[in-house]
């Protein structure tokens, strides 16, 4: 049975995922992304995951990576974790991890392996040479062609650094499945779970219910003020925000996120741009939001603001116009 890990007992509140800023000739803007992390971190992040989904890991050199991966933990400077994503075929997934280590990152954040589909065996070898590859602790990213059978999540939470399971899917009843499991016959082990749904908050209240607390929050890169205030009242049981935040915003912001592809992460890194830094545009095979979305996401969240308790932050009821720095 694999013992609790410290990194267990430091995630907690909400999880950030910054976008990777670029300048306008495509290059990484390290400037802007420090200044993207601290004000995340400053804001109240429970953690910071660097170059994951939202991060386009996959548009980033090792390089890049690294660059990124010291600047957030240079950042952040021990106050919260720092976790970075390691992905592609397990050489390349190892290489990664050991650079994240280097960085001085505190955990990792296994992304699905590239393009096959594996069956159990294969994703549980990949996933354990990745864990036996440095000590840092491993969560594993179920989604895509990365789906895994309650007996294969009991092996990776009896291996020794795999900590977690953020779940992309969003099957509830896979996933009560796999807690039952790892509760009954790998008892001996502290397994955490994750909601790692794009625009995590809408299904927040379902996964609670199954006690899944932690979740990815893409809206805190752009709407600290909001996924907070969201996370506040669904770990207090405020119902009536809750219901206020996801009707108000949470629920138009999917709708408008499901008006095109890469939305999850394009409309994500453009609405950073509405408040700053500049973050730039995705990279290839990504491609910038419509602008007619990007202003409908400029007056959604100029609603959102409203809907919180405080009324935006200035007890006025009105956006403040000067978070837009």
């Amino acid at each position: 049975m694999t013992s609790a890990s410290p990194l267990a007992d430091r995630l907690d509140g909400v999880l950030f995922f910054p976008v990777t800023t670029y300048a306008p000739d495509g290059e990484v803007d390290l400037d802007a992304y420090r200044a993207h992390v601290r004000r995340g971190v400053e804001a109240g992040a429970g953690a910071v995951f660097a170059c994951c989904g939202t991060g386009e890991f996959h548009a980033l050199t090792p390089e890049e990576f690294t660059a990124c991966v010291g600047a957030a933990v240079e950042e952040t400077a021990g106050r919260v974790p720092v976790l970075a994503a390691a992905g592609y075929g397990t050489a390349l997934a190892v290489r990664f991890a050991r650079l994240a280590r280097e960085c001085g990152a505190d955990g990792l954040l296994a992304m699905p392996p590239y393009l096959v589909n594996a069956g159990q065996q294969g994703l549980l070898r990949h996933y354990r040479a990745l864990a036996a590859a440095t000590e840092l602790p491993v969560i594993v990213y179920q989604r895509d062609n990365a789906v895994f059978t309650p007996e294969t999540v009991v092996a990776l939470a009896r291996t020794p650094g795999v900590i977690g399971l953020k779940d992309g899917l969003g099957d509830l009843d896979l996933l009560q499945r796999i807690m039952s499991a790892v509760r009954t016959e790998a008892a001996g082990s502290r397994f955490l779970y994750f909601n790692g749904l794009p625009t995590a908050e809408l299904t927040g209240p379902a996964y609670l219910g199954l006690g899944v607390r932690l979740y990815s929050s893409a809206v805190f890169a752009f709407a600290p003020e909001i996924a907070l205030a969201f996370h506040r009242a669904l770990t207090t049981g405020d119902r009536a925000t809750v219901d206020r935040l996801t009707d108000g915003f949470y629920r138009p912001l999917v709708e408008l996120r499901n008006q095109g592809h890469g939305y999850a992460v394009s409309l994500i890194k453009a609405g950073v741009g509405l408040r700053g830094p500049d973050a730039g545009e995705v990279r290839p095979p990504l491609a910038p939001p419509d602008p007619r979305h990007v202003e409908e996401l400029r007056a959604l969240l100029d609603h959102g603001l409203t809907l919180l308790p405080d009324g935006g932050g200035d007890g006025s009821g009105a956006p403040v116009d000067g978070d837009r720095a």
